[in-house]
């Protein structure tokens, strides 16, 4: 396998800027994906790297990258429209490496929603879309839903989300959800939390990120046929 550092421009309304990204290829990787990361982490956290070890192992290659605001060293998540345009190169740099090859777009929480949004809009269109632990709402708050745009997602959508995560509570709302999407389906992680902890089950992120590997990429082979 080989791995690679690289920078990636993004052009946004202000002008250009560069987030760093990693690209990770397994010998004779059968598929690409890019993959996001979740509001408060960044491409190096623990659960990604774990899942993208994982995905190499399945013949998945892939690029982890960053999103403007942890470039620049802040916490908050910027404009959605900053984290589009950022799906928007990193989905033409995988495509220049994939030579052909089938694009997923995967993202961890709002990396994974932020991808959605650049599917509805157009932005991009991969493969399919494997989000992991999908924010349907704050927590506590299921009157403030984040789905309006799910159903103008063209490409086949995975939502792989535990089934004690406070982001989706009620299931119903989520399952309605799915439901209103044009190809759609769930992976329920029974006893997850939103990054798929385990109650009384003591496991590093790495390793709760690697397990998810196997089925998405079953998943994946799924829709390339």
């Amino acid at each position: 396998m080989t791995t690679n550092e690289a920078v990636i421009p993004v052009e946004l309304p202000s002008g250009t800027t560069r987030v760093s990204a990693e690209f990770e290829t397994p010998a004779g990787a059968w598929a690409f994906a890019a993959v996001a990361h979740g509001a408060g982490a960044g491409l190096r956290h623990p659960f990604l790297l774990g899942f993208a070890t994982g995905l190499a192992r399945e013949g998945v290659a892939t690029a982890r990258f960053n999103f403007p605001y942890v470039e620049q060293g802040r916490r908050m998540p910027g404009p959605a429209a900053h984290a589009i345009a950022t799906w928007r190169a990193v989905d033409a740099a995988m495509r220049e490496r994939a030579a052909g090859a089938p694009v997923f777009a995967l993202g961890k929480s709002y990396g994974g929603r932020m991808a959605s949004m650049a599917a509805a809009e157009g932005a991009i269109a991969p493969a399919g879309l494997v989000y992991l632990g999908y924010p349907l709402h704050p927590p506590g708050r299921p009157d403030k839903p984040r789905v309006e745009h799910l159903p103008g997602v063209v490409p086949p959508q995975l939502f792989v989300e535990g089934t004690n995560d406070p982001f989706i509570d009620p299931h119903e709302q989520l399952e309605a959800a799915v439901a209103s999407c044009r190809v759609a389906e769930i992976a329920w992680v029974v006893g997850g939390g939103h990054s798929f902890e385990v109650k009384g089950r003591k496991r590093a992120a790495a390793d709760i990120g690697a397990a998810l590997a196997a089925d998405v990429a079953s998943w994946m082979r799924g829709i390339v046929g």
